[in-house]
């Protein structure tokens, strides 16, 4: 081969190596923008709520229903009242929440964290009609919905313990007088420390003995009254329910305040008679047989306390489509029904079969419809007039002689929480 035939052939050879290095060098500085994106971490929701025990093992069932639904995951983080009222407030006045999605039972801090325009409105999310109105009424601001309703509760008289109540000839009451008549015997059972026992806590087992008194020895019309600050606590009326609950409490016939789930240990190991609590009572570990378990309204029972828990968004939640999803979910029959079927719940949502409640809570839902339903009063007032409700309780169960005080107390904090001083 001639000399200028091998340049040039040496030319056509590194020509085409150096196309195909060039080939190659492009392939590999392009390739990664070809190429398809790595797949995004999977989404994670925190859930804030106040269920503990076998309130918490059931709403975890219900959370795996929605992952499984939607491959959507979440963790449920259980905080105390104080981490709901105070903590979370405080992360939202830095423009922060480590929750993606909240259950809470407190309608009034509900509206006040919507109007400070912390929490996403959900008025497209749900179908009102489906659900109690008052249930939607109380979350509701300005006309727009800013929560949805989960759980619906009640607090519908004394639970007691059936065998023990056999083996001591007693019968649940029907009257005041029987019921007098019945806390009279308890008294002088042998072993027994008191016959009602009184929860405490924060304060609100407390609360709710006192509102069934003002609701039944009152009226359920003066527990309305007193939520819309048209009497307060100096009223005549109100004074003379509170009269008739310190006269018992004189008489011993009230045991002193105590972690509330402690008490419930006390009453199955027959140290209390009677107890006042919602029908979470179905639920709870204490209660070693739930068929052993017995439930009588308040006497001469006028109406009923019942209240709710409400699914609601910060608005500062970083995964708010899929925090939509959940609240659907849990707002929906589908959720609701795996919550009833459990025990220890009432569904809100109007397509939750009957059939799905078990005998003790179709019991409750059953007399609750026979009397007039009423909201929670510290509840549906909230702010410092709940907390100051709770400590001032808390006193007049230690020391009745200070009534005057007590609701001297309740009668400014009541006023000025309503701004009606």
């Amino acid at each position: 081969m001639s000399a200028e035939k091998k340049i040039l052939t040496n030319l056509i050879v590194s020509f085409i190596i150096g196309l195909l290095v060039g080939a190659a060098l492009g392939v590999y500085l392009i390739a990664p923008l070809l190429a398809p994106p790595p797949p995004a971490a999977p989404v994670e929701l925190t859930v804030f709520s106040l269920w503990g025990g076998a309130e918490e093992e059931n709403f975890l069932k219900c959370l795996k229903a929605f992952e499984e639904e939607t491959g959507i995951k979440v963790k449920h983080v259980h905080q105390t009242t104080e981490g709901l009222m105070v903590g979370v407030p405080s992360q939202f006045a830095a423009g922060k929440s480590v929750a993606d999605v909240i259950i809470a039972p407190w309608p009034a801090w509900i509206r006040s964290l919507a109007k400070e325009g912390h929490l996403m409105e959900v008025t497209d999310l749900i179908d009102p009609t489906k659900y109690p109105k008052d249930y939607i009424d109380l979350v509701t601001v300005d006309g727009k919905i800013y929560a949805a309703p989960f759980k619906a509760w009640a607090k519908p008289g004394f639970w007691y313990k059936k065998s023990f109540f056999e083996k001591h000839g007693l019968k649940p009451p029907k009257t005041w007088d029987e019921f007098l008549d019945l806390l009279e015997k308890l008294k002088n059972i042998p072993g027994i420390e008191a016959p009602i026992a009184s929860g405490d806590g924060v304060g609100w087992p407390l609360s709710d003995i006192t509102e069934a008194f003002i609701i039944n020895r009152g009226s359920p019309d003066l527990q309305v009254k007193l939520i819309n600050g048209e009497i307060t606590f100096t009223d005549p009326e109100v004074r003379k329910v509170f009269e008739e609950l310190t006269d018992l409490i004189k008489k011993g016939y009230f045991s002193t305040p105590d972690e509330w789930t402690a008490q419930i240990d006390k009453l199955w190991n027959e140290k209390y008679g009677i107890y006042f609590m919602g029908n979470w009572m179905t639920v709870m570990p204490q209660v070693k047989d739930v068929n052993d378990l017995g439930f009588f309204p308040f006497p001469e029972a006028k109406g009923v306390v019942a209240g709710g828990d409400w699914v609601i968004i910060p608005k500062y939640t970083e995964h708010p489509e899929e925090a939509k999803k959940l609240l659907q979910f849990l707002a929906g029959p589908k959720g609701q029904e795996i919550m009833v079927k459990q025990g220890g719940f009432l569904g809100t949502h109007a397509d939750v079969p009957a059939e799905a409640y078990k005998p003790a809570d179709k019991a409750v839902v059953d007399f609750i419809k026979t009397v007039k339903v009423v909201p929670d009063l510290d509840d549906a007032i909230g702010g410092d007039f709940q907390l100051t409700f709770w400590d001032q309780l808390k006193l007049l169960w230690v020391d009745p002689g200070a009534l005057d005080s007590v609701l001297e107390t309740l009668k400014d904090s009541h006023l000025k929480t309503l701004g009606k001083e």
